[in-house]
C-alpha cells in the first residue's frame, strides 16, 4: 500500500511512517472503491464507519423536500467522511456523501477507530482537532447560505478564505463551476458577479485564483441590497 496519502492526512499528523503502519497492521479496515455518482453514504442510515478518501474526490450533499439541494462539502485525498455522525448521539449520516470522481476510501468500523485512538493519543487530538474545524467551516457555510446575492455569497467567501490564509490571493476550488456548486449557484450567475467586481475594480480574476485588490470595498459588498 502506498501511505504517502495517509502520512499527509489530518488524522495522521505527526505520526511517524512507522508509527503509521504499526497502527494500520493491527487496526482492521478495508479498502473500497466508487465509481461516479455512486453514494458512498446514505442520509439517515446508520453511522457505523469512518473513512478515509485515498483516491478521488466525495461530495456531502443535503437534499430536500422541495426538490433544492445543498452541497455541504468536498472531501478529497487524506481527508475524512464521516467522522461527526459517527460519534454523534444520532448516530445517523446527515446526508448523503456522493463520489464526484471515481473514488477509494480507507474504511474503519467506529469501535476499531476508538480502538486506534485508544493507542495513540496524538491520532485522537488530530481527530477532535479535525471535527472542530468541520464545525466550524459549517457554521461559516450557514453563514454563507443566509446570502441571498450571488455578490454577496462571492465577497464573504473569498474574505473567509483570505482571512484563514491571511492573503488577498484567493485559489478557487477547481474551476468556477466548481466553486459556483459550492455555493449552490449558476456557474454564469457568478460569472456574471465576478466579473462586475473586477470591473469595479475590487477583484481580479485569473486562472484558478482570486486576487482581491481592495478589501474594504469586498466587505462593503455583504451589505449591498
Amino acid at each position: 500500500m502506498d501511505y504517502a496519502v495517509l502520512e499527509r492526512s489530518m488524522l495522521f499528523r505527526g505520526v511517524s511512517a512507522q508509527e503509521l503502519r504499526n497502527a494500520l497492521e493491527c487496526t482492521p479496515h478495508k479498502i473500497r472503491c466508487y465509481d461516479k455518482e455512486e453514494t458512498i453514504f446514505h442520509m439517515m442510515e446508520s453511522a457505523d464507519h469512518i473513512g478515509i478518501v485515498l483516491e478521488g474526490r466525495a461530495q456531502a450533499q443535503k437534499a430536500f423536500p422541495n426538490g433544492s439541494q445543498v452541497n455541504v462539502s468536498i472531501r478529497g485525498a487524506g481527508e475524512l467522511i464521516g467522522p461527526a455522525a459517527v460519534f454523534s448521539t444520532s448516530r445517523r449520516y446527515p446526508c448523503d456523501v456522493v463520489a464526484l470522481e471515481p473514488v477509494t476510501v480507507m474504511m474503519f468500523r467506529r469501535a476499531d477507530m476508538l480502538n486506534l485512538m485508544q493507542r495513540n493519543a496524538l491520532i485522537l487530538e488530530n481527530l477532535m482537532m479535525e471535527m472542530a474545524s468541520a464545525t466550524y467551516m459549517l457554521q461559516q457555510r450557514l453563514e454563507l447560505m443566509s446570502y441571498n446575492g450571488i455578490a454577496q455569497k462571492a465577497a464573504f467567501w473569498l474574505l473567509m478564505q483570505a482571512r484563514q490564509s491571511g492573503e488577498n490571493t484567493v485559489r478557487i476550488p477547481d474551476s468556477v463551476s466548481k466553486w459556483a456548486m459550492l455555493m449552490n449557484v449558476s456557474r454564469p450567475s457568478l460569472h456574471r458577479e465576478l466579473k462586475k467586481l473586477e470591473e469595479e475594480g475590487i477583484v481580479r480574476h485569473s486562472a484558478g485564483v482570486v486576487r482581491i485588490l481592495d478589501p474594504d470595498a469586498l466587505q462593503d459588498v455583504l451589505s449591498r441590497t
